[in-house]
């Protein structure tokens, strides 16, 4: 991975406490909150606003998975 950010204290409190909901740890809890959002936000949008091509074939936001663009 070529850059790893840091959480804010603010950030990490909150991550904390969808943890606890969720029953999990917080680098769990993380994940299911970058799948919910996979699921939640516009495809087109993210794909029409992304700066990076490599990963389209694995991206679930991308207009055209499965075939290189």
């Amino acid at each position: 991975m070529a850059y790893t950010p840091e959480l804010s204290l603010h950030h990490s409190r909150i991550l904390r406490r969808i943890a606890w909901t969720l029953g999990m740890p917080m680098t769990r809890a993380m994940v299911e909150v970058f799948d919910y959002m996979g699921k939640t936000l516009e495809p087109a949008q993210v794909c029409d606003s992304c700066r990076d091509r490599s990963l389209c074939q694995q991206c679930p936001f991308s207009k055209n998975r499965g075939a290189a663009k």
